[in-house]
């Protein structure tokens, strides 16, 4: 009887200590939610809307019916057939075209940024600070300011220098250069900022010229920044529409952006999968390019945006 009447007790006694732990780990549940559950959440969210486009784009390219509805269901069919009628097109002409037009647009990008940064941050001359003003107020104007004047110029430029006139890469190539070196040049100036002058100092003691300081103590110092402009420029040209599309008038001269539109513009006789299928392997090499570089990418952006 005394037994009994001890478990009762001991039951009375531990049914508040249950409560108190279901409403702790109640309370840990809640707050782990507020603090870092709705993180993951926002994390599915994103991933989904960054994956689900490339999902869909490699599931279009695989179908070989062509139309956007037929790809509604995902790798409902899986056919090599658009990667291999890019052969029977000129994908590859305007694929080359592309890498080359991408490529020297970087280098330049790199090397005429790179001077520009360099001259307006180690040395001081008369309409310096007009200067720099002057390059951040141009490239506020959006370029598509720029298209009429671009065009009427090259025009003009092509009876003198066909070389520079419409339909030349080279043309292409300068208006990428020159649209872009603004921009370019403010965000290597921040970088190169943060490289003490006092090198430059030492080496001219040595008997350094201005030559060497750059190219062999400066420019691998500032190895970050010189990969970031890099791949934007890469990046930019290797995607652009417009302007490729004003500037190269011959199917042969066409880079990957204006080529491939092609194939879908006509609502009426439009080839999606030919298109997801050149999409795709157009992807590869700016891929490659960002996974190589991009030990550089977090350092470089926010080294040269903080610094002025």
């Amino acid at each position: 009887m005394s037994t009994s009447a001890g478990a009762t007790t001991r039951t009375a006694a531990s049914a508040p200590a249950s409560a108190g732990r279901v409403d702790r780990r109640s309370a840990r549940r809640r707050r782990w939610v507020l603090e870092v559950g709705w993180k993951y959440l926002l994390a599915v969210v994103v991933i989904f809307y960054a994956v689900f486009p490339l999902v869909y784009v490699l599931s279009a390219s695989l179908n070989p019916r062509g139309t956007l509805a037929a790809s509604n269901a995902l790798f409902s069919v899986i056919d090599l057939s658009n990667y291999a009628a890019l052969a029977e097109t000129r994908f590859w002409t305007w694929a080359g075209n592309t890498l080359l037009v991408g490529g020297v647009a970087a280098v330049g990008a790199v090397l005429m940024g790179a001077a520009a940064a360099y001259a307006f941050s180690r040395f001081r001359f008369t309409g310096r600070r007009a200067s720099l003003t002057g390059l951040l107020i141009i490239q506020m104007f959006p370029q598509a300011l720029a298209f009429v004047a671009i065009f009427l110029m090259l025009l003009a430029l092509g009876e003198v220098v066909p070389a520079l006139g419409l339909n030349s890469k080279i043309a292409l190539i300068c208006v990428y250069l020159g649209g872009a070196l603004g921009v370019n040049t403010f965000l290597m100036y921040g970088f190169f900022n943060t490289v003490p002058i006092e090198i430059d100092e030492s080496a001219k003691i040595d008997g350094a010229t201005h030559a060497q300081i750059f190219w062999r103590l400066i420019m691998p110092l500032v190895t970050p920044i010189l990969a970031v402009v890099a791949l934007l420029a890469f990046i930019a040209a290797f995607g652009d529409y417009i302007i490729a599309k004003i500037v190269l008038v011959s199917e042969d001269n066409w880079t990957l952006a204006v080529g491939m539109y092609q194939w879908v513009s006509n609502q009426l006789a439009s080839n999606w999968g030919l298109f997801a299928a050149g999409a795709v392997i157009a992807a590869i090499p700016v891929l490659v390019l960002f996974l190589s570089l991009q030990r550089y990418i977090v350092g470089g952006l926010t080294a040269g945006s903080v610094k002025g």
